[in-house]
């Protein structure tokens, strides 16, 4: 199984969408395996945007997420990080696909609602950043036996 990470940032937080993103989510058959509300300081926001460090949104970046709470989550099943990918949708609202998060509700890049890991390596990293170990869960789902036939 493969696990990834899912915040719902200021703007969704702002327009009350988190349980419009939960929702989408669990509608693809992916299981949540931590979540939790979570003001974002400073040095965390630096070390969740280090790739984008000595670009000239950086400080936009870390100004947005640290704004009010994000809702910061951890889903599981397999191909997460690709289902969520898609289910999110594009960078910009403006061209991402209908019936993806971004492209239904989100209004421009730098509001776009929601952040997905891009890969198993960044995955990986970002989850350790936003969760420790004893936050994230376990768990069998009836549901799983019908989706995932195990």
């Amino acid at each position: 199984m493969e696990r990834t990470l899912i915040l719902a940032k200021p703007d969704a937080v702002q327009r009350g969408l988190i349980g419009e993103i939960i929702a989408r989510v669990e509608r693809r058959g992916l299981k949540i395996v931590g979540l939790k509300l979570v003001n974002v300081s400073k040095e965390l926001a630096e070390a969740h945007y280090e790739e984008h460090r000595d670009k000239q949104f950086f400080q936009s970046l870390i100004d947005y997420i640290t704004w009010c709470p994000i809702a910061a989550m951890v889903v599981e099943g397999p191909q997460a990080i690709e289902i969520v990918r898609s289910t999110i949708g594009s960078t910009n609202p403006v061209v991402a696909a209908p019936g993806s998060i971004r492209g239904d509700l989100g209004v421009a890049v730098s509001r776009n609602l929601v952040h997905g890991s891009d890969g198993p390596a960044s995955a990986e990293r970002e989850i350790k950043l936003f969760f420790k170990p004893d936050e994230l869960f376990q768990y069998k789902r009836v549901a799983d036996l019908w989706m995932l036939g195990t």
